[in-house]
Order: structure tokens, then C-alpha cells, then sequence
């Protein structure tokens, strides 16, 4: 810790013996937190951006089991002011270097009672919103207890537009909501597009992060950190402009079960009056543990792009099962081919590889590989997978020698079908394996309810689970990818192999739902994306599911073919799918070429413009190359946007190439259509970019020799 001149620090105790006020600011004095206790002992907080009240003061506690609240009573006992300011390193992500520079605040308080519990409140105030979480030190009369519910309040000023998705335990693969605040309770599943079993929602309440935006210029994004040994937070919308923390529960209607001394996750509030300074915010990064990985582990955590026999089981050219496909064969479904529709077979596995080692990329998912499939989902059964048998028609030694051979590696996906005490009983086995015949990464998946039953994917027993996994990978020097997981909150910090989550609703919707409107793109990097990156899978050419199914098929990707381009700038993972039928980039290698091109690893990144639910625009600097990479994602209205490229070095010139959409196109009549443009810039330079309906634009920017 160095350090720190010309700032302004500000650390105020009022009055301490009476009002017990602790006033704290950030660094460049804009964000200002103030701590105190009300006239019942209650702790509260508020928060100031730029003199502008952004949370009203908002009560803090916990309802226990079998225990007095922690609530009220308390008195402050000592407090304790630092200073923190240094730059790390991680493995991947946006940035090579990132700033960690915050004013922390620790205050003890004591219930003055006969037990007198002690709780303790840390908060970090750093320059674009603040984080807080709560301490239970090791005390007399304090050893373990059940949380019934956590009780933090958020306050806001005003009736703010949000969007949002339900508060529901065990997805995340709604469609966003966009509302104001008060709108909330009205919310009612039209179960139109809603494809898996949802827990009932019986409060008003939604899912971190939530976005804002205030009719004075601000954006406000509220989420948690560092989410171990702990339920998710869901919000409950208090009926007058501010929320009230929940917790996920057990399979019994605990909350959450505690051993002194422990901690909360962070709870984090970001807040600019820039839409861009959102997405820039490292803060819930910065709030995680560093890194458990070994100096060395970038030897072998490596940032990569991929294909893989995934997406033609979606649009139902293939099938996961190979009982399943061998009866659709007999029943002349396949007579064309005379053929299996089995997917993930050692010869179409092989046709994936050559094409993956042909256009440089890393990696080859394959699903389907492993027996069990035929009674996998919905069943309550525990058994389904053994993770390690493949079907007969999968050598799986044979596919993993090949790819090594091609320097490509397999990524193993082992999905649970919800049966975790299976999953956990063979993961040791399975893991073996894969560093027996060479895979180098796994993608798991958490489809179905959680047995045991009445668990949730988002309560503290899951919670407990994904970081098991992710440390257990980290021992083996696997990558891993998780879907159906909890919600990300910067935990790919600690376990940088935990390399991305989905937790949202990705592009497979598009295959067989009414799918994903075109303002989920540019939504997804104010809420999901602030927690992490997201495993989207991007890349679709063929838009129009009519072309597997016939024209009575409405289904369609809601986006244009160069908006699937830009998506590799704007949906940050460090490792990015391309996710259509190889076969169907082929006739379209033009276009490929920017999947080809586009790097998944940056040394910086440069947020250009952005509106939630509207458009984004970022541009990032390639790690370790004088490449840049610009994408832009638009919604449904079609708009003009201008790309200023004064985050270009001085005095160089580099070749722009531009995948823009064709002037005819748009995401619902012409979504293929597609021009590609290259012309000289500098950093003087300025475009203007026209998005369609639906559209958006891909830019690489490459240095002139």
C-alpha cells in the first residue's frame, strides 16, 4: 500500500458520543458514504454522488432463528479508517492492469444487551459506487446461527426506470423486464416463453444486478460480491421507491447457516451519471479475493475461441442421446443419410477439430459424448450420468489424441441434470480422466431442479458447490465453464480458471423459443455482464430457423448477421464460441474472417457509447498487439452512431475493416444481409456507423506496416 497525495479523504465523526455518524468519501471526494445509528440503535447508510442523494438512509441487519435480531441495540465500540491504492494483474480479462484504490471504513458495534453480540460493518468507497458486508468477529456469545432473512435496505430518491428479471431461485433465463420501480409488483408470467419450471414468486422482488436509471441523469446498478458460503441476494420491492434484501432459502426455509467468525458477500452499489462508467466499473472485481491460482497458471488457463457439436442439437439436426437418434433412424427420420442422428460421434467430432485447427482456434466443445442421455431431464433421478463412459460410437481417447495432435484441445461438458451429490461423487473420477487423454477444460451444466430436493440453484448449499468445483478444477489445471450456475459476482478473480458462466439467457433461446428481443444484447452488459463474463455463444449466420425446419418455423435468431459479429466485442468472455454449423460459415468466410481475427484476451478497453436497453459501443486493445477490435450492438430502433478513434495511439495509421449491416438489412426481413469496408484511420479519425433495426457493426483495426 503507497502512499496516496493530492486527494481528498474525508472521515468525519460527528458528534460520536450522541449520534455515532461515521462520513466517508471516495478518493476523488465524489461518491460520500455516511454510517450511523438511528434513535433505536439500528445501523444505516446513505450515499452521495456529485451532492446528489442517491441512497436515502437505508436500515441494516438480520432476522435470526432462534435468536434476537441483529437489528437494533447497537452501539458503535471503535471504528477504523485505511486508505488502499494498487494495480494487479489478472491471468485474462478486459484489462492487463487494474486499479484498486478505495477509502475503507471498519466499524465495530455491540448490542447493548445481556448477550451484547458483537457485528461488524466494513465499508469500501471507491470513486464509482461503494461496497459493504458484514463481519462477525469471534465472540463470547456468538458461535453459530441461522439466518432467517438479511434485512439491508436500498432507499432510493424516486420512482426509477430499471431493468430487471424476477426474483426467481433457481434461473436466470428470463428475458429482461424493462419498468419503473413501482411496476414491479404487477409482474405476471405469461408463460409464453418461459420453457423451464420456475419457482413461484410470491413476493415482488428481483434478481441482482439490477440497473437504473433516474430522471436526473443518473444510472445506479446494485449487486453483490464475492458470493461465498452464502445465499444469493434477491431484492423485494418495498412499495415506495426502494428494495429490502432476501435471501435464497433451503429446502427447509433457512437462509443461511453461520459459523463465527464469517463474513457476508459484498453487497455493491455502482453509480455514475455515465451509462459508460457502469459497464468501466471494476469495483465488484476488485471487491473478490485475489487469486488462489499458482504463479505459473497462465501456462495453462489459456483464453481461447471455439466450435463445437452443440448448436445443431438445438435446431434439431442432430440429438444429445444415441438411443434416441438410432430409433429416429429406424423410423425414417434420417433416410436421406441412412445414418444415426447421433451428434457427438469420433468422426463428426474430427470434422470439428480439422475445422477448428484450420481457422485458428483453441478448443472443440462436444455434448452428447456420454451415456445417459435418453433419461436425463425432468425425472428426479440421481444416477443419470456416470460422467467418464462414452457411447459406442465415441472413442473418447481417440478424439482427445487427435485434437492434441491438431493443438486443440476438448472441452469435456458433464451436465448434472440437477444431481449434484451424483455429480460430486464422480467429479474426482471424471476430472482424472480428462487429464488422462488431454482435455484441457470442461463446460458443466445444471439443467433441472436440484437434488437434493428442495435445494435451489442460487441457495447457499449450490453456492457452496460451484466454488468446489471451481477450486477442485483449479487443483486438476482444468478451465472450466459453468451453465446454470448462480449469478456471477467476480469470483473469476479468485479462481481465475473459472473462466465464464452463463446464468442468463443465451443465444439457444433464439433456436426454439420466441427467443431473445433485440434489446437483450444491450441490456445484458448493465446487469449480467457485472458479474462476470458470459459464456453466450455467439456467431449465428443462419438466422432464420425456417431454413432447418421449413418456412412454417417462426423461430429466429433477433439480430443480424454482423450484430452476431459485434457481440464478440460487446458480451465479454475470454472464451467466445463460435457457435453456428461449421458448414454454415463456409459461404460466408468474409464475415468469418472477423470470428477468425477477433481476439478474446485485452490489454485495454475503452467504452465509447451506451444507453441500456439501447445501444453499446466498446472498442478493446488486443494483449500483447497494436490490434483493435470496435463493437456495436443496437436494439429494434435503427440509429446513427459515431466511432471517434482517439483511443488509437498518435502518429500511427492503421487499415479499419467494417462488417456493417447492407442497407436493405434489418433483424426480422433481411437479417443476413451484410457489407464489409476498409478504409485508413488515425486517431483523428471519425465514422459514422449506421446500425439496422436489430443490428450492429464489427470493426478491426489493424496497425499499417
Amino acid at each position: 500500500m503507497r502512499k496516496i497525495s493530492r486527494i481528498l479523504l474525508l472521515c468525519l465523526v460527528a458528534n460520536f458520543a450522541k449520534a455515532q455518524t461515521v462520513k466517508t468519501a471516495s478518493p476523488n471526494g465524489k461518491q460520500v458514504l455516511t454510517f450511523s445509528l438511528d434513535e433505536s440503535g439500528a445501523p444505516t447508510y446513505s450515499l452521495q454522488y456529485k451532492n446528489k442523494t442517491v441512497v436515502a438512509p437505508s436500515t441494516m441487519g438480520f432476522l435470526l432463528k432462534d435468536a434476537n435480531a441483529l437489528q437494533q441495540n447497537f452501539r458503535v465500540i471503535s471504528y477504523d479508517s485505511s486508505m488502499h491504492d494498487d494495480t494487479w494483474h489478472p491471468i485474462w480479462g478486459e484489462e492487463s492492469a487494474i486499479c484498486n484504490h478505495y477509502q475503507e471504513v471498519k466499524i465495530t458495534l455491540q448490542q447493548h444487551d445481556a448477550e451484547g453480540r458483537m457485528m461488524m460493518i466494513t465499508f469500501r468507497v471507491f470513486d464509482d459506487g461503494i461496497g459493504f458486508k458484514y463481519d462477525f468477529p469471534t465472540q463470547k456469545n456468538l458461535f453459530h446461527f441461522i439466518v432467517r432473512d438479511e434485512t439491508t435496505q436500498f432507499n432510493f430518491t424516486g420512482n426509477h426506470h430499471i431493468w430487471w428479471l424476477p426474483g426467481d431461485y433457481d434461473t436466470n433465463e428470463y428475458p429482461p423486464r424493462e419498468s419503473d420501480m413501482s411496476d414491479i409488483p404487477t409482474y405476471v408470467s405469461s408463460g409464453d416463453d418461459e420453457i423451464f419450471a420456475k419457482t413461484p414468486i410470491t413476493k415482488p422482488s428481483t434478481q441482482t444486478p439490477l440497473m437504473m436509471r433516474t430522471n436526473d441523469g443518473l444510472y445506479i446498478n446494485v449487486h453483490e460480491a464475492g458470493l461465498r458460503n452464502y445465499s444469493a441476494m434477491n431484492l423485494v420491492y418495498n412499495g415506495n421507491n426502494g428494495f429490502q434484501s432476501t435471501l435464497v432459502p433451503d429446502a427447509v426455509g433457512n437462509m443461511a447457516y453461520m459459523i463465527v467468525p464469517c463474513s457476508t458477500p459484498w453487497r455493491t452499489i455502482i453509480v455514475s451519471d455515465k451509462a459508460t462508467e457502469i459497464l468501466a466499473s471494476r469495483t465488484i472485481l476488485n471487491l473478490n479475493e485475489p487469486s488462489k491460482a499458482a504463479e505459473n497458471a497462465d501456462n495453462w488457463i489459456k483464453p481461447m475461441k471455439y466450435v463445437g457439436i452443440w448448436w445443431e442439437m438445438h435446431v434439431g439436426r442432430k440429438t444429445w442421446d444415441y438411443a434416441g437418434s438410432q430409433v429416429a433412424s429406424q423410423n425414417g427420420e434420417n433416410k436421406a443419410s441412412g445414418v444415426s442422428k447421433h451428434g457427438a460421434t469420433t468422426k463428426h467430432a474430427k470434422e470439428y477439430i480439422d475445422f477448428a485447427a484450420a481457422n485458428g482456434f483453441g478448443g472443440v466443445l462436444i455434448e452428447g459424448w456420454n451415456t445417459g442421455w435418453e433419461d436425463w431431464f425432468g425425472k428426479w433421478k440421481e444416477d443419470v450420468f456416470d460422467f467418464v463412459t462414452p457411447y459406442p460410437d465415441f472413442d473418447v481417447q481417440e478424439v482427445n489424441r487427435y485434437a492434441k495432435s491438431k493443438g486443440i484441445t476438448i472441452i469435456t461438458h458433464l451436465e448434472t441434470s440437477g444431481s449434484i451429490t451424483n455429480f460430486e461423487r464422480y467429479a474426482d473420477t471424471a476430472f482424472r480422466q480428462m487429464r488422462r487423454f488431454g482435455s484441457d477444460a470442461c463446460k458443466t451444466g445444471y439443467v433441472g431442479k436440484i437434488i437434493p430436493r428442495g435445494e435451489h440453484h442460487d441457495g447457499q448449499w449450490m453456492v457452496k458447490h460451484f466454488e468446489r468445483i471451481a477450486d477442485k478444477t483449479l487443483g486438476y489445471n482444468l478451465m472450466l465453464v459453468s451453465h446454470e450456475p448462480v449469478r456471477p459476482t467476480g469470483l473469476h478473480r479468485t479462481y481465475p480458471n473459472w473462466m465464464a458462466c452463463e446464468a442468463a439467457r443465451g443465444n439457444e433461446f433464439n433456436a426454439w423459443s420466441k427467443g431473445n428481443k433485440p434489446f437483450h444484447e444491450t441490456v445484458l452488459p448493465f446487469t449480467r455482464l457485472m458479474g462476470g463474463p458470459m459464456d453466450y455463444t455467439p456467431g449465428i449466420f443462419k438466422i432464420k430457423m425456417s431454413y432447418y425446419s421449413g418456412p412454417s418455423n417462426p423461430n429466429q435468431v433477433h439480430t443480424t448477421l454482423t450484430k452476431q459479429l459485434a457481440l464478440y466485442v460487446t458480451m465479454y468472455s475470454p472464451v467466445q464460441m463460435a457457435a453456428d454449423l461449421i458448414e454454415n460459415y463456409k459461404d460466408k468466410m468474409d464475415a468469418f474472417q472477423f470470428i477468425k481475427d477477433v481476439a478474446v484476451d485485452w490489454d485495454k478497453t475503452v467504452y465509447l457509447a451506451a444507453e441500456p436497453g439501447d445501444y453499446v459501443m466498446i472498442a478493446r486493445n488486443q494483449k500483447n498487439s497494436s490490434n483493435w477490435f470496435v463493437g456495436a450492438a443496437n436494439d429494434e430502433n435503427a440509429r446513427d452512431l459515431s466511432v471517434d478513434f482517439s483511443f488509437l495511439p498518435k502518429g500511427k495509421k492503421y487499415v479499419a475493416k467494417m462488417y456493417m449491416d447492407g442497407k436493405d438489412a434489418s433483424w426480422d426481413k433481411n437479417p443476413e444481409s451484410y457489407q464489409i469496408v476498409s478504409q485508413t484511420v488515425t486517431k483523428d479519425s471519425k465514422l459514422q456507423l449506421h446500425l439496422a433495426s436489430g443490428g450492429g457493426a464489427a470493426i478491426s483495426i489493424m496497425e499499417v506496416e
